[in-house]
């Protein structure tokens, strides 16, 4: 049976860990909020990060920045070289400056390899929690019961403190890092002033009041405004305007994705009355997600009217028509759009779906051309891979279709269903062919999982 002193510490070691994780982004949570997928916005992320990516010495081919739905205001990085950016900062973001400033900061924390060096910081703040505890400890064995309780408090907040004040210094790193990226790139920092001001606008509503960061992982945004305004002032590109082409996609995809993640909000921010395109977009999402397809078509159609051969307006009026239950009028808008788009993977994968739904069988040997170079360019689409399974089920071939759901239950996490599917897989496909080594590495990342999912059920236990 332990001791009351044992269980103290380990009491106070877990008041410590859970102060450590407190202070770590939540949406890099293990069960984090789900990613946001459009073929529009992710070219949009690609051309506003490149001349960032190669300003910060990065490769442009590892980056990535992704879209997920949380309607925090919110971006971080997470242990790669992926940046996440919350679908509350992309539409409480005013203009494409300002999130070009977003990812500027976000990648000073990609170079310095901050989410690794994490690590660091907790060690540190581990190591005075536990001299302090042995101090107190001590103390106690001397007879000193309060003295020694007062030691195991002091070190605890001398420890959060040594961990808030590493974290902090990290954020000021980036805030640095950004300023060098944005001028080497020629982008002005007037986006990241302004977003910062909208940020310390949202300390006043939620009453922070600290005259210093002391007890926070960031520095105030007052304290950065500061710091960083006679920087950017000073900077050749303070009053170079924004690039006006991506400023029109910044707003168009600001819109669509209004539209999606606050359909009731959209119609009463974009009223009908404004005929712009990003109004239109906001509409034309919202009339879908609200199942009313006729008016959701009308707006997509008003969109194609300002240009007919737009990928992302034929996209939308083949998106509707598919989940209104009109798969063979989306093959036409869709197919073009997958040409136009330059076989964008994602809009491909919609135009199989499309091809499968028709339930015409002629037309499922250009369903499965499509979705097996679109999964061979994007491997990151489970439903596009439960389409080809569709499709491999309907030859009659069951090994490749247990291979289709073994690569969707491995995106999605379920690295049971992965394991089942990847073996089943295995016992019909020629050993040594791609298609047996593809199914014999998901069987092996499967396993691995399980076991280390098994091992963290002893642990909790």
């Amino acid at each position: 049976m332990s001791s009351p002193l044992s269980r103290l510490m380990r009491m106070l070691m877990l008041a410590l860990v859970l102060g450590l994780a407190s202070a770590r982004p939540a949406a890099a949570a293990d069960e984090g909020p789900s990613i946001l997928r459009d073929a529009e916005t992710e070219a949009l992320f690609r051309d506003i990060a490149a001349p960032l990516v190669d300003a910060a010495n990065l490769d442009n081919k590892s980056v990535r920045v992704v879209l997920i739905r949380d309607d925090e205001i919110n971006a971080f990085v997470a242990g790669s070289q992926n940046v996440y950016v919350n679908s509350g900062l992309m539409t409480s973001a005013d203009n494409v400056n300002q999130l070009q400033a977003v990812i500027a900061h976000e990648l000073g924390h990609v170079a310095g390899g901050h989410a690794i060096r994490m690590g660091e910081g907790a060690k540190e703040a581990t190591g005075i929690s536990l001299a302090t505890m042995v101090l107190g400890a001590i103390a106690i064995a001397a007879g000193a019961p309060e003295a020694g309780m007062g030691i195991f408090a002091m070190g605890q907040r001398a420890a959060l403190g040594q961990f808030l004040a590493f974290t902090r210094a990290q954020e000021t790193s980036a805030d640095l890092a950004g300023v060098k990226y944005l001028s080497a790139a020629g982008i002005s920092g007037k986006g990241s002033l302004e977003f910062f001001k909208k940020l310390q606008n949202q300390e006043y509503r939620l009453a922070i009041y600290s005259t210093d960061s002391y007890e926070r992982t960031h520095p105030l945004s007052g304290e950065r405004i500061s710091i960083l305004e006679n920087l950017y002032k000073k900077d050749p590109a303070w009053n170079r305007p924004s690039d006006p082409q991506l400023e029109a996609r910044f707003q168009r995809v600001k819109a669509k994705l209004f539209g999606f993640v606050n359909s009731r909000q959209a119609i009463i921010k974009y009223p009908e009355s404004d005929q712009t395109v990003p109004a239109h977009y906001a509409r034309a999402y919202a009339y879908h997600l609200g199942a009313y397809p006729d008016k959701a078509l009308s707006e997509a159609e008003a969109l194609l009217k300002t240009n007919p051969h737009d990928p992302y307006f034929l996209e939308l009026k083949g998106q509707i028509l598919l989940e209104s239950g009109r798969p063979a009028e989306a093959v036409t808008p869709l197919r073009e759009a997958t040409e136009r788009s330059g076989r964008a993977p994602l809009i491909a994968s919609m135009l199989g779906h499309a091809l499968i739904s028709t339930e015409d069988r002629k037309n499922y040997a250009e369903a499965k051309t499509i979705l097996k170079t679109a999964v061979s360019v994007d491997n990151e689409n489970p439903f596009a891979w439960y389409q080809l399974g569709v499709i491999y089920d309907q030859e009659g071939d069951t090994p490749r279709a247990a291979l289709a759901t073994a690569e969707r239950n491995n995106l999605e996490g379920k690295p049971k269903l992965a394991l089942a599917s990847a073996e089943m897989a295995m016992r019909g496909i020629p050993a040594g062919s791609p298609d047996y080594l593809r199914a014999q590495d998901i069987a092996m990342v499967s396993r691995t999982e399980l076991k280390k999912d098994k091992k963290g059920n002893r642990d909790r236990e």
